[in-house]
């Protein structure tokens, strides 16, 4: 039997110029790294091992910060911080183009449904934890 809902993992990375490392997909353009947990992983191993397989880079995670609920699609993201440890930038299939940016800049290139919100509610550790609850059907 199909899953009922499916969990993801997705991490905000930053470097110690506080950069955050954004992956433009071929679909959804400049978003954070992350995707579904696979069978038998945890959430913080997904994590590392989507930004390595989107991005070429390996990751520490150092932080839970909370949950995205998208509960019309049954879907819900698990959202990290981490930070850079190794490998270098790499495309994917998942990913035209990766890179890191200033944060406000980053920001601005984040487009997608309520990415950008994911990423501000990561970097203000206030909200952290955080279970935010939303419907939203992507386009």
């Amino acid at each position: 039997m199909a899953p009922k809902h499916f969990l993801s993992a997705a991490t905000i990375i930053c470097n110690d110029r506080n950069e955050i490392l954004l992956i433009k997909g071929p679909e959804r353009g400049w978003e954070m790294p992350g995707g579904v947990v696979e069978e038998g992983e945890s959430l913080k191993d997904a994590a590392i091992r989507e930004t390595k397989e989107e991005s070429g880079i390996d990751i520490e995670v150092t932080k839970f910060c909370g949950i995205f609920q998208n509960v019309t699609q049954n879907i819900c993201n698990t959202m990290f911080l981490g930070r850079p440890i190794g490998g270098e930038l790499t495309t994917s299939s998942e990913s035209l183009e990766v890179g890191f940016f200033p944060i406000e800049k980053a920001l601005e290139m984040v487009t997608f449904l309520n990415f950008r919100q994911r990423i501000e509610y990561c970097l203000n550790e206030e909200n952290h934890p955080f279970c935010v609850d939303f419907s939203e059907i992507p386009l």
